[in-house]
């Protein structure tokens, strides 16, 4: 990602318009994502992949509903996606809470940190921000 794209100079960065169908994908419009969580997500896929994201497509998927799930909350998420799906992405989200340091953990930081995590899974979660 170039500075003048960042700043959208050059536009939208590929990768921003690849995270935005994923999070379109996993049941939130990407309107509702703010570019700034955009962003820091892809810096966290990128770090997570050594520098430089080998496969964007896959990254993306596999961020994106973990970050639908935070900002949307359990009850929206199925609906938008199914009970299954949910309960993947919770099950994501109880080991990324055991293990601290996982990408999924990361990126429920990210929407902890950026303010638009949904009141029902900071409470069923019990997530806080020390």
């Amino acid at each position: 990602m170039d500075i003048l794209s960042v700043f959208g100079i050059r536009g939208r960065p590929k990768e921003v318009h690849r995270l935005s169908d994923a999070l379109r994908d996993a049941g939130i419009h990407p309107a509702l994502v703010p570019d700034s969580v955009k962003i820091a997500v892809i810096k966290l896929l990128r770090e997570n992949d050594g520098g430089k994201i080998a496969d964007i497509d896959t990254s993306c998927e596999k961020a994106a509903p973990m970050v639908a799930y935070c900002m949307l909350g359990r009850d929206e998420y199925a609906d938008v996606n199914d009970v299954a799906a949910a309960h993947e992405v919770e099950n994501r989200l109880r080991l990324a809470i055991d293990s601290g340091e996982s990408l999924d953990a990361q990126l429920a930081m990210l929407t902890l940190l950026a303010r638009v995590t949904h009141p029902d899974v900071v409470d069923t979660f019990d997530l806080e921000i020390d």
